[in-house]
């Protein structure tokens, strides 16, 4: 699957930064895995939030030298994909296409670098095939039959917890009703463990079906697509693994636990980035609620406006929406901007470049970088001169033109 058209990134020199999260630092070689959207009612807030969160990760991990991969899936075949579809009267392919290109525009409009791979999960059924057979003959799966519409013979394959050590760790207290209300089904008749994920549905009548070898007709499950993605294109499991806080369980803890099962040990971090509310409410597709991207372009924001508002916000916090994050987002801008035109003297202190990436080497604190720039432009406007290399730091690890006074785009 093709991702949408990146932003050219300005090279900035050796700033001689080691970033961290946790205390961590990297290796050279880092593989950043970011789960994407399941096509419908994209592209709201929270995507928004957590794709240029990590979009910022992957800039600055770039500038200290690192290699790194990045890997985004897309969930394009999936229950609340094909019930979305149904309740619309349309057909999922359209709807499931209809929302990976509104994701594009606004990827683009957001200036977010597009992945390196950009991998869809109907692509990915013979990688999906091979990596549950994997599990199957390693006795980490086992098979349920179902009843005769979906086939002679048919059976649906799940993850056998209970064979992977270290799944047990680290449960939430309330894994089971988690696991219920998040695309899990613990009460299924014939299963060895409540929390013992689906790999593989047979096929039934009226859903889409591929082609599954030994397993027969079906589709994935939902936690082994990121597991089998992860695998084929970073070698194993991920250095970074990331997206919304609702995430981390169970999607994140099945997908650690199928690399574990496949031969992967080593789980790397995972950031899961806070969820985004409206009105006192987390946002949500089933309140909707939803605050979209393309609504506020078309409405006149300011993409790089946009992309500022979101970036004011720590990525491990929850946080609330207004439209005047937004107006204070524009007046900020407008600052930076002004601030850039300035000359920059003879000499000089440290370049803000260098600020800016130190702010965010710690944890990847992106308020305190924003900080930084709000510091350099107030000495700029009050008469202290500009800083030559200002716009292309801004630009290179915020993904923020300062070059450009007008990036409105009105779609009409």
């Amino acid at each position: 699957m093709d991702g949408w058209k990146s932003v050219r990134v300005p090279r900035l020199p050796d700033l001689g930064i080691e970033p961290r999260l946790g205390g961590t630092q990297f290796p050279q070689a880092v593989g950043v895995y970011v789960c994407g959207i399941t096509p419908y009612d994209a592209t709201h807030l929270g995507h928004a939030h957590t794709y240029v969160t990590f979009d910022v990760l992957v800039r600055l991990l770039r500038a200290s030298g690192r290699r790194v991969t990045h890997v985004q899936n897309v969930t394009d075949v999936d229950d609340p994909l094909l019930e979305r579809a149904i309740a619309l009267g349309v057909d999922w392919r359209y709807l499931a296409r209809e929302g990976i290109d509104r994701l594009a525009t606004d990827m683009e409009a957001l200036r977010v670098l597009s992945p390196d791979h950009y991998v869809g999960v109907v692509e990915s059924v013979p990688l999906i095939v091979d990596g549950v057979t994997r599990l199957l003959r390693r006795e980490a799966a086992y098979r349920i039959g179902v009843p005769d519409q979906a086939g002679e013979g048919a059976a649906d394959v799940y993850a056998d917890t209970r064979a992977e050590t270290a799944f047990a760790e680290a449960l939430p207290d309330d894994a089971v009703e988690l696991f219920g209300e998040r695309g899990g089904d613990p009460a299924r008749p014939g299963k060895r463990a409540p929390l013992d994920p689906l790999l593989w549905r047979a096929g039934r009548s009226g859903e889409p079906t591929w082609d599954g070898g030994p397993l027969g007709p079906g589709r994935p499950g939902w936690h082994i697509e990121c597991a089998v993605i992860a695998e084929a294109f970073l070698g194993g499991a991920p250095t970074i693994t990331g997206g919304g806080s609702d995430l981390a369980f169970p999607h994140h803890h099945m997908t650690a636990s199928h690399l574990r099962a496949l031969g992967h040990p080593h789980g790397g971090l995972a950031l899961h980035v806070g969820l985004v509310g409206l009105d006192g409410e987390k946002m949500s597709k089933s309140r909707g609620n939803l605050v979209f991207v393309s609504r506020l372009l078309e409405d006149g924001a300011d993409p790089a406006a946009l992309r500022l508002a979101l970036a004011a916000h720590h990525w491990s916090r929850e946080w609330q929406w207004d439209r005047g994050q937004l107006r204070a987002a524009e007046h900020r801008l407008a600052r930076w901007r002004a601030a850039a035109l300035v000359p920059a003297p003879a000499g000089g202190g440290a370049p803000l470049a260098v600020r800016v990436a130190r702010a965010l080497a710690g944890d990847l604190d992106v308020p305190a970088a924003l900080a930084e720039v709000d510091a350099w432009a107030g000495a700029v406007l009050a008469g202290a001169g500009g800083d030559d290399g200002a716009a292309d730091a801004v630009d290179a690890l915020l993904g923020i033109d300062l070059r450009a006074q007008e990036l409105s785009r009105r779609r009409r």
